[in-house]
């Protein structure tokens, strides 16, 4: 896929990894729109660069739909969807307090989780409309996983669970949508520096920092950005997740 051919929707577009990416892909020639619910930072960002904005929750239907619907109609069409959306919590399942919260538990897995695949289904459905390139190929989605999905270390059990679905779905959702040609790729990143990982101080980040293999620093968010650049022009990449970690295993 060429990149100037790309007609992309960016979830969590507004800010971390996929501000990076709506920038990255606009840069190079492609049509994004970013869907966030951060409408302020989504319009700032939108028209900074002359793309569109779409304020949503993921995990509605009704304002997936409206918002893939609009961004098709602005961009002339619609070949790529890529997933950032999402939340981090922390508690252990048996802590201090009594045991994990079971609705902040479902709330990460819903956000997560299921705002993933409610945007990867509704988008799917509109890519299967598309002409088919010399491969065959209609469409790419891009999933947003976590090393904590292999790694997870203690109080990371709703998140763990969460992102190990993302990466759980991936295989079999490629398979459901290799027929309609869509190739479906998840990316793992480990620690990256985004606004939330900033707001923690420098001397954390440099401790967390010490547990990259090489290069020994956090990721940049413009390479998760590359990244994505590189699934989308690479056609035989699908059904799979791909670390992005420099070599880190976290520890518990």
């Amino acid at each position: 896929m060429d990149i100037s051919d790309v007609k992309a929707v960016v979830t969590g577009g507004a800010s971390g990894l996929g501000e990076a990416t709506v920038r990255y892909l606009h840069a190079a020639g492609a049509r994004v729109a970013v869907f966030d619910r951060d409408a302020e930072r989504g319009a700032a960002l939108a028209q900074e660069l002359g793309a569109s904005v779409h304020p949503l929750d993921v995990t509605s239907e009704p304002e997936v739909q409206a918002a893939l619907d609009a961004a098709r109609t602005e961009m002339g069409g619609l070949n790529v969807a890529v997933n950032c959306a999402g939340i981090a919590t922390g508690a252990k399942t048996v802590g201090r307090s009594g045991p994990h919260p079971l609705g902040s538990f479902a709330r990460t897995i819903e956000i997560n989780l299921v705002g993933a695949f409610n945007v990867s289904r509704l988008a799917a459905a509109m890519m299967a409309e598309n002409a088919p390139d010399a491969d065959g190929q209609r469409g790419v989605i891009v999933q947003t996983a976590s090393v904590a999905a292999f790694d997870g270390q203690k109080g990371q059990s709703a998140y763990s669970a969460s992102k190990a679905g993302v990466a759980g779905m991936t295989l079999p959702m490629a398979r459901d949508l290799g027929a309609l040609g869509i190739r479906v790729m998840a990316i793992a990143p480990g620690i990256f520096r985004t606004p939330m990982l900033e707001g923690l101080g420098q001397e954390i980040m440099d401790g967390l920092a010490e547990d990259v293999i090489f290069p020994r620093r956090l990721g940049r968010p413009e390479e998760f950005a590359a990244l994505v650049s590189f699934v989308l022009s690479c056609s035989y990449l699908n059904g799979e997740t791909i670390r992005l970690d420099g070599a880190l295993r976290m520890p518990p």
